[in-house]
């Protein structure tokens, strides 16, 4: 890799692939969501999703391109992790908010790869490519909000054990005795 451009074609590919990954992983999410709201989100989401592949490979036409055969290393690594989450038999309020930090990081992740990619777009002239990267940089901030505003809602039902209750009891009691003495 040489050139500005080569570097603009990898991350494009890069994308393309993490989008054509969240198609199937926003098929889980939904399927493994309890809660009909998130459900609801996460299959808007995947129609979004689809549609932004397709603007990816318009950019690549309009370019006249295809893109490489790269694997997006970041989104699958979120989604390995989902995936081990879930062998630890978490209980479905937990699983819906892991879910949603993982659905966060995910837009953080892709609203920072559309911002490079649109910059350089812009700073090589390319601006219908830049328009429509743009479009999927607004779904992705869009998702974002929603999923933000889902994490102030979704608490799991079970905050701490009895156990660990006491434990943070005694332990706020030690700091209360050491800041008197």
């Amino acid at each position: 890799m040489q050139t500005g451009y080569e570097l603009f074609l990898h991350g494009m590919s890069d994308i393309l692939d993490g989008e054509r990954q969240l198609v199937e992983a926003l098929q889980e999410l939904e399927n493994d969501s309890t809660n009909p709201q998130l459900k609801k989100a996460f299959a808007s989401h995947l129609e979004e999703t689809e549609g932004q592949v397709e603007r990816l490979e318009q950019c690549f036409e309009l370019l006249g391109e295809t893109a490489d055969d790269s694997q997006c290393a970041g989104i699958k690594g979120l989604i390995e992790e989902k995936k081990a989450f879930t062998e630890e038999d978490p209980s479905p309020d937990i699983l819906d908010v892991f879910q949603v930090g993982a659905a966060i990081k995910t837009e953080s992740y892709e609203i920072c790869e559309y911002e490079s990619l649109i910059g350089m777009a812009r700073e090589m002239k390319h601006t219908k490519v830049a328009q429509l990267l743009g479009q999927n940089l607004k779904e992705e901030q869009a998702a974002l909000k929603k999923m933000e505003a889902f994490s102030k809602k979704l608490k799991p039902e079970e905050m701490m054990t009895e156990e660990q209750v006491e434990k943070a009891q005694a332990a706020a009691g030690k700091k209360r005795t050491k800041r008197a003495a």
